[in-house]
């Protein structure tokens, strides 16, 4: 049981050991400082000759660190070593400025779009609108032609009222001449007969 406790340190010892060499085993994004461009070399050291230099904020993959040196990969798949100061986990504005183009031109044509679609539907509401006052107009008219039609109506039931009482009046006056006459007549005749009924009886007892 001792014996494999201290295997288990062992090994636990070994793989520290091991990752404090290489620093970082898996590949990470890391840029070039934004100041200037870095000189890389073969190995992680001074002695190690200069390789290809690497530009100011160009992006490369951090294979791993060991001591003051880290080694990258470029975009063209070559391994170099670099100073880890001259490193550093903020994006580039050789990657930010791209991205930030890329949405301002997204942004500019929605704004296009938008403002072509804002252009339609005013078109489409200012029809609607013209519609509507031609339509408002229409019945305006058609509100006065019926009001005008109303007033000449309404004087043609005038006259036929007037026309009316005037004829109802020229009746019963016409009756009441006619129930007058008839009256009278009734009356001349209720004072003849009674002279001409008895002339005729007593003429009669005469004979």
């Amino acid at each position: 049981m001792i014996k494999n406790m201290q295997k288990l340190r062992l090994t636990c010892l070994t793989l520290l050991t091991i990752f404090t060499t290489l620093g970082v085993s898996a590949e990470e994004t890391r840029y070039i400082t934004e100041e200037r461009s870095v000189i890389t070399r073969a190995g992680p050291g001074n002695n190690y000759k200069l390789t290809s230099p690497l530009k100011a904020g160009e992006a490369v993959s951090l294979l791993e660190t060991e001591g003051r040196y880290s080694k990258v990969r470029n975009s063209s798949g070559k391994d170099l070593w670099v100073i880890t100061e001259e490193l550093t986990s903020q994006t580039s504005s050789l990657v930010r400025v791209p991205q930030l183009e890329l949405q301002v031109n997204e942004l500019t044509q929605k704004l296009n779009t938008i403002d072509d679609t804002w252009t339609t539907k005013t078109a489409e509401m200012k029809q609607k609108v013209d519609m509507s006052d031609s339509v408002i107009n229409g019945l305006k008219s058609e509100n006065a032609k019926l009001k005008e039609q109303l007033s000449s109506a309404q004087k043609t039931a005038n006259a036929i009222s007037v026309q009316l009482d005037d004829k109802k009046r020229s009746i019963i006056l016409q009756w009441f001449m006619y129930g007058g006459g008839v009256a009278g007549a009734g009356l001349l005749l209720g004072l003849l007969l009674p002279r001409l009924i008895p002339s005729r009886k007593s003429s009669r007892w005469m004979n």
